[in-house]
């Protein structure tokens, strides 16, 4: 996989160095109607909404509709109101970049960053798309075998979808190689993540390439409008998302605040739980679930009259933790938060065979994380690793104490 990623990054690198040299060198075809759609894909890149981070999240999520369907859509551009555009694929990735690069200058100066995986994604895809559209559009070939009709949209469509399906890999053999996660769980996130936008972006840039070859260049902001609207609800969502996350870790704060559990037991749990989920395939929104439970957890001790020593349920008496587990349930229930996350706490003492797998993490998790008291040395890990497995037999999943000791192996970076 690391060898995969590496030649991904290269290709993207000569891929850029081949389409700047020979843009600059011949010069633009169609300059005008590469600077009017280099417009669409640098205000898109402004505009860009970062998603809240998450410590289950292999890939770092941001969303630009409007500059991905821009970037589609001249990709995919054969005419401008009926004459030919002549954009070849090295001149469709040259202008992505550079309009790429514009975008990026106001949001530079609001502290946001490019990561060079996700400006590897970018040239890829829109290589990707162009290759498998202007050279047999050039050519003619491509009118021979699909003509101008129902079939020559449904090929462009075909090819935004495919563009995405790549985008989606990249993103998915990143962040394999960066998390040692297993690939197909990242890729089936990756794909689920994309059911929404996707297709409204790769509809959105076949649709501008059909209309600007016959109407001209007056089609492309009629058809990016209701793009530029999703993107501003796109970025109202994601501030409520993360409004509501902060909440929720502010709630799994009070039991570390009133002194019931030590300081951030409840964020470490969370971070473990959420890679050994992702080590056993879980997907969103499972893996959701599994975080928000695994950070209130704790939140039924509150009911205690005296905490418990360093917070470590796993010791006490079975009742006594039923008891915890059902009064945090019922106050994970009063918070709105969705009632799979108050299942999976209420469910904490149950016999791990009659527990949802997502429970049977939280368990597992919590019972290594006060056995290591937060400080996950070699011999504490293996020690605590060990009673586990001993346990298996009524408290604990052999499969998630195994996956657990894989994740604990690849250390902190995992």
């Amino acid at each position: 996989m690391r060898y995969a990623a590496v030649l991904c990054r290269a290709a993207a690198v000569a891929l850029v160095l081949a389409a700047l040299g020979v843009t600059l060198w011949r010069g633009l075809q169609e300059p005008y109607v590469a600077l009017v759609f280099g417009s669409v894909i640098a205000v898109g890149e402004v505009l860009r909404v970062r998603l809240p981070d998450s410590v289950h999240d292999g890939v770092v999520r941001s969303s630009a509709p409007l500059g991905a369907a821009g970037a589609l859509g001249y990709a995919l551009l054969g005419d401008v109101g009926g004459r030919p555009a002549g954009s070849g694929v090295l001149q469709c990735v040259a202008v992505m970049i550079v309009a790429a690069l514009a975008g990026l200058v106001p949001r530079a100066a609001r502290g946001a960053t490019i990561t060079p995986d996700h400006a590897a994604r970018g040239v890829l895809s829109v290589g990707f798309a162009a290759t498998c559209f202007q050279p047999l559009y050039s050519t003619g070939a491509l009118g021979e075998w699909v003509g101008e009709g129902p079939l020559y949209a449904l090929w462009l469509l075909a090819v935004t979808l495919l563009t995405g399906l790549c985008d989606a890999v990249l993103a998915a053999m990143f962040a394999a190689e960066r998390t040692g996660w297993p690939l197909g769980a990242l890729l089936r996130g990756q794909l689920r993540a994309r059911v929404g936008i996707g297709p409204a972006i790769a509809a959105t840039g076949a649709v501008i390439a059909l209309a600007v070859s016959v109407g001209g260049l007056w089609a492309l902001p009629v058809f990016c409008v209701p793009l530029l609207l999703t993107q501003f609800s796109f970025r109202r969502y994601a501030s409520v998302r993360e409004t509501y996350r902060q909440t929720i870790a502010s709630l799994a704060r009070a039991t570390e605040v009133a002194g019931y559990t030590p300081h951030g037991h409840a964020r470490r749990v969370a971070a473990l739980s959420c890679a050994v989920g992702r080590e056993l395939g879980l997907i969103e929104p499972d893996l959701t679930v599994l975080e928000y439970a695994a950070l209130m957890h704790d939140i039924g001790q509150l009911s205690l009259v005296d905490p418990v020593e360093d917070g470590a349920t796993a010791h006490l008496d079975p009742d006594l933790q039923r008891r915890i587990a059902l009064l945090g349930g019922a106050v994970v229930r009063q918070t709105g938060v969705a009632s799979e996350v108050a299942v999976v706490v209420e469910r904490q003492a149950d016999p791990f065979r009659d527990q949802p797998l997502t429970a049977r993490i939280v368990r597992t998790v919590n019972a290594y994380e006060d056995m290591v008291a937060g400080k996950a040395d070699m011999e504490s890990s293996l020690r605590a690793l060990e009673r586990l497995r001993l346990g298996g037999a009524h408290d604990y999943e052999s499969r998630v104490v195994e996956a657990l000791s894989r994740v604990v192996a690849r250390g902190p970076e995992a």
